[in-house]
């Protein structure tokens, strides 16, 4: 589903020494460094600043490949100071046989080790729920978009929706939480038209450009992608990664 999912910290070093110590014991460990960020695959932290504030009240779910490593990921983080949200065990309310544990990153955001028979096995990130303000409005962008973001319709429930991709879920929510603030989500493109029709699709039904589409050569040669504002403000990307467009 996710190309990348990154977070903004309002202390860097801080939030990404929080993930290195509770990711360990998942087995995920960083694969990129830089001046600009800290990548686990698909999770990306990298610093706030004032025209690009901190993300708050994300929840992000990693799968974890046994209970045992669902228990580990919480003894590292309670074990390293970091505030507990919900420890390990059955969440049957979710399926019955899932196990998970949560934590408080520097930010406040929830983190999650899950374990469950339906765990993603091609990314680092099983799931995401997204705090909106207006439910039908999150549900209406996230739909117009589906299509050119590889988005298929999941479970429903009173306050929520869920989104299925390949290997993660992405649930918009309207329980009373916070609503979801400067989170960044990229989806894959299997070509620059399907970047292209993302954009044009998105702006033609009134939502608001934050980049149009275009090779972005900072982040590598052939970087093509385009950017959206969803109702709550997000980042929302369309990317392919693809060969530098010939002179």
């Amino acid at each position: 589903m996710f190309d990348h999912v990154a977070i903004r910290a309002s202390d860097e070093a801080a939030s990404a020494l929080f993930y290195r110590t509770v990711l360990g014991p998942l087995g995920i460990e960083p694969d990129t460094e830089n001046e600009r960020m800290v990548r686990w695959q698909e999770f990306i932290v990298s610093a706030g600043r004032e025209d690009r504030p901190p993300t708050r009240n994300v929840h992000i779910g990693f799968g974890a490949p046994a209970r045992e490593l669902v228990d580990a990921f919480w003894r590292a983080g309670t074990d390293a100071g970091h505030p507990g949200d919900g420890a390990p065990g059955e969440r049957s309310q979710y399926s019955e046989d899932y196990y998970g544990a949560f934590l408080r990153d520097p930010d406040g955001n929830s983190a999650e080790a899950a374990y469950h028979n339906d765990t993603r096995h091609g990314g680092r990130i099983d799931h995401l729920w997204v705090g909106v303000r207006d439910l039908p409005a999150a549900e209406a962008f996230y739909e117009t978009i589906s299509r050119y973001a590889g988005l298929r319709h999941g479970r429903r429930w009173e306050h929520g929706f869920q989104f299925r991709g390949a290997w993660a879920t992405f649930s918009l929510v309207a329980d009373g939480r916070p609503p979801t603030e400067n989170l960044h989500l990229a989806f894959p493109a299997p070509d620059r038209e399907t970047v292209d029709e993302f954009h044009a699709k998105a702006v033609a039904a009134g939502y608001e450009s934050n980049g149009e589409p275009g090779e972005r050569p900072q982040y590598h040669p052939g970087y093509y992608a385009a950017f959206v504002l969803d109702p709550d403000g997000n980042n929302i990307e369309s990317v392919f990664h693809g060969q530098p467009e010939a002179a």
